[in-house]
């Protein structure tokens, strides 16, 4: 199974995110600081990010840049979770280079099946 690393300043988000893929038999590491991601990834080596948008100090689009210009981490797949579920937040999401978009509130299934796709 894959090695996901989950990014939320919420700790309600983060525990229901982790419990769905912690029973789906992946391994989690979660992190609540959005100013963290780069050192967490470096050292997680997670297989996919599932990373909220809306957070203090950086935000989900943020990180996702930086993580894709960054040319250790450019094809790491990051999965944005997000409340932000207009079409055009979606579309700004995917074109700033995420592999997927998940609205809040989220379904076990849509969070697994985001995985699936982004983990091949």
């Amino acid at each position: 199974m894959a090695r996901i690393l989950i990014v939320d300043d919420s700790p309600a988000d983060l525990k229901m995110m982790e419990s769905i893929l912690v029973r789906d038999q992946h391994t989690v590491a979660a992190l609540s600081d959005p100013t963290a991601v780069e050192a967490t990834v470096e050292t997680e080596r997670p297989d996919v990010v599932m990373l909220d948008v809306v957070m203090p100090e950086r935000n989900g689009y943020e990180v996702l840049r930086g993580l894709k210009r960054n040319p250790a981490t450019k094809d790491l797949p990051v999965v944005l979770v997000s409340s932000k579920s207009a079409e055009t937040d979606v579309r700004w999401g995917l074109r700033q280079g995420a592999t997927d978009y998940v609205t809040k509130p989220y379904t076990p299934e849509q969070v697994l099946a985001a995985v699936r796709k982004a983990v091949g």
